[in-house]
């Protein structure tokens, strides 16, 4: 049986890098970001006649925006890259954008700042324009120490990744008390606990939709603008 490896970008959402004066972590969804990466990296399911596998990247703002970072001192969305003229960008900003273009799929994992997206989300997919992530499937993580999951987030995120051009799947994923429910490598602290079925379903989609499209663009190439 042949194997398909999709090209997976996971954007994590949440910037925040001190811890509460209650206590916790400097950025609980570490935990959820790890997680994450251990079950796609785990994943291998079918479709059709074809195995299918993950391989993925993750942009983190911790990262992207901090000194050497391919987005460097721009959290404030000074300078998009569609903006620079051919070859002008900076090195390190064309090579993310070549992953994000060259992706299949996308993953977001987030928190809710103020009941919405996260600024250092918007701003980190903002810099690239939307040809780079259209006719992608994406699909939505969000997570929160509180009852609610992020689950706010995830509704402010649907317009923006449809605009974007990565359609969001139907299926979500909300992890309430996420310091609760995994330890800090991301492993689930009870692996039986029902909310952790939210992710293989929504990947079980978001896999399904990618390959959909993958095959309809080596088919038929892209949709005439």
């Amino acid at each position: 049986m042949a194997t398909k490896t999709i090209k997976t970008v996971v954007f994590m959402g949440s910037a925040r890098d001190i811890a509460p004066p209650w206590g916790g972590d400097s950025r609980a969804g570490t935990r959820m970001l790890k997680h994450v990466q251990s079950v796609l990296a785990s994943r291998e399911t079918k479709i059709g006649e074809e195995n299918v596998k993950h391989e993925v990247t993750v942009f983190d703002p911790l990262e992207v925006f901090c000194q050497g970072g391919a987005l460097e001192g721009d959290g404030e969305l000074k300078s998009p890259h569609f903006f620079f003229g051919q070859g002008q960008a900076p090195p390190k900003m064309d090579a993310m954008r070549d992953v994000i273009k060259a992706a299949d799929c996308y993953v977001i994992v987030t928190a809710e700042y103020n009941h919405s997206i996260p600024p250092a989300l918007s701003s980190m997919m903002g810099h690239f324009g939307g040809s780079n992530y259209a006719t992608k499937p994406s699909g939505i993580v969000t997570y929160s120490p509180s009852p609610w999951g992020g689950c706010r987030a995830a509704m402010a995120l649907r317009p923006f990744l449809s605009e974007l051009g990565c359609l969001p799947v139907s299926k979500l994923a909300h992890f309430p008390d996420v310091g609760g429910m995994f330890e800090a490598d991301g492993t689930p602290k009870d692996p039986e606990h029902r909310m952790l079925k939210q992710l293989p379903n929504m990947l079980n989609e978001l896999e399904w939709m990618a390959i959909a499209m993958m095959n309809m663009k080596e088919k038929a190439g892209p949709p005439p603008s």
